[in-house]
């Protein structure tokens, strides 16, 4: 697939294949990781998550998994997703072309990054 026609991601897709790349998460999950990563900057509600859980679905940068965690720790409704192979050359296109963009800023406006 050609990477440019998904690019530039939204924040909430780039935010949710983040979480993604570290290992297969549910909904609620990844909702909490996204929350503790930007230190509550994004709290995703239900309906952007799901929302956007169903595009990456649909885009097959995500897949939803059969596999599952002991029973007795888990609720069965859930349902849990893991990256996929295209998903994640996606995301890596996304920070490239995002640390470009950041380098071109720091070069026009003087930027300089913190320590």
């Amino acid at each position: 697939g050609d990477l440019n026609r998904l690019l530039p991601l939204s924040p909430t897709i780039f935010h949710i294949l983040l979480s993604l790349g570290a290992g297969e998460r549910h909904g609620y999950a990844i909702k909490r990781e996204i929350a503790a990563r930007t230190e509550g900057k994004l709290k995703l509600g239900p309906g952007v998550l799901y929302a956007s859980i169903k595009k990456l679905l649909e885009l097959e940068l995500i897949e939803e998994t059969d596999e599952r965690p002991d029973p007795h720790l888990d609720d069965e409704r859930r349902r849990y997703y893991r990256i996929t192979a295209l998903g994640r050359r996606a995301a890596q296109a996304e920070a490239a072309r995002m640390q470009e963009l950041v380098e071109r800023a720091a070069e026009t406006f003087g930027v300089r990054r913190h320590a």
